[in-house]
């Protein structure tokens, strides 16, 4: 079949996939409200009201089933997609169970680890994720630890509207643009596609004001899948696009957890002292942090697809842009009168700066 048939293919089933997402969610949220599953405003809430948390099991069995779809279709995939859905599923199933009734933070890490087991076992040859400057022993270990990271550092960074949706679109959009560019296999093109298709169809429901929120069902699921592409993405060659697209949030979840330490803070606890979360604090609302996410996020995506001929220029340019976002989030958040360090009062007790679901939705720490 022709290249540019299978894109206007692709481009239609991205229309078809963000439709059903838009309807999936809605009756999701029908569901939920006769659950009475919410999430209950607190003093540490974003939200004066409550909302109803699981709109996940709308776009995490879309996702399932249409990248299956897509394998079948393209006739690609075989057992290296087949474990990544299967670890998934797992992660799915055991985070849906969190957002109906708390399980143990150890008991969801304990699955996610074995979901990310479950992915590399199907993985084919770890080595070319590092482009074989490892043994394959090795980099199979550092591989599913940032893997696992990446999937609680993703839930994390689930706490005010619009976020997830704006990260899970571009991260989709820029894995599909730079796959298409290398070029890569059409499976790695179709797959980060279509999650940005369910993605984009979910966040009407959840702009603020948000009418429901992805609960863990969501959020760690969708971090599961793109940690996946990322690594698919970096066997490809394209190691520094895989850096670079998920830069932001790389760096706002992995500084927070590291000054949390360095100040002697328990890094395990639910906390609101990310950057995203002190601009909130600070006065913005949720749909500027959000937007100012998704266009930082842009410049990010134009990065990554120059980053195949220019890797070192484009990781330094990235690291300018991310740390410029970041003082500007931190300048935000400043016109608060409150700093990270500020305790309850500051970051942490920030009445409009909490996670979604309001708890500590991590498998683990929380940083």
């Amino acid at each position: 079949m022709p290249h540019s048939t299978l894109l206007w293919l692709l481009l239609g089933a991205c229309l078809a996939t963000g439709l059903a997402s838009w309807l999936a969610t809605g009756a999701a949220l029908r569901l939920l409200l006769r659950l009475e599953l919410y999430d209950r405003p607190n003093d540490r809430s974003s939200h004066r009201q409550p909302r109803p948390r699981g709109g996940g099991l709308a776009v995490v069995p879309l996702v399932l089933l249409v990248w299956a779809g897509a394998a079948l279709w393209l006739g690609e995939g075989s057992t290296v997609l087949w474990g990544a859905l299967a670890g998934a599923a797992l992660v799915a199933a055991v985070s849906w169970r969190d957002d109906l009734r708390h399980l143990p933070a150890g008991l969801r890490l304990l699955a996610q680890a074995l979901a990310v087991l479950l992915g590399l076992a199907a993985f084919g040859d770890p080595a070319a994720i590092f482009q074989d400057w490892l043994p394959a022993w090795l980099a199979a270990a550092l591989a599913g630890l940032a893997w696992l990271w990446f999937v609680n550092l993703f839930n994390f960074m689930d706490g005010i509207d619009g976020i997830t949706g704006v990260e899970s679109l571009c991260l989709g959009a820029g894995i599909a643009l730079v796959a298409l560019l290398l070029p890569a296999p059409a499976l790695l093109i179709a797959l980060p596609a279509l999650l940005a298709a369910a993605a984009l169809g979910f966040l009407p429901w959840n702009w603020e004001p948000s009418r429901l929120f992805l609960g863990d069902v969501g959020s760690v699921t969708l971090g599961y899948l793109l940690g996946w592409l990322l690594l698919r993405l970096a066997a490809e060659g394209a190691w520094a696009a895989a850096l670079i697209l998920p830069a932001y949030y790389l760096a706002d979840a992995s500084l927070t957890l590291a000054r949390r330490a360095l100040r002697g803070a328990k890094v395990w606890q639910a906390h609101r002292e990310h950057f995203y979360q002190g601009a909130v604090a600070g006065g913005l609302s949720h749909a500027a942090v959000a937007g100012a996410v998704g266009l930082c996020n842009l410049a990010l995506i134009a990065l990554a697809a120059l980053s195949p001929g220019h890797a070192l220029s484009a990781l330094l340019a990235a690291a300018v842009l991310v740390a410029a976002f970041l003082a500007f989030l931190a300048r935000a958040g400043r016109r608060s009168g409150r700093s990270p360090e500020a305790g309850p009062s500051g970051f942490a007790g920030a009445r409009e700066a909490g996670k979604e679901s309001h708890r500590d939705r991590s498998s683990g720490a929380h940083p």
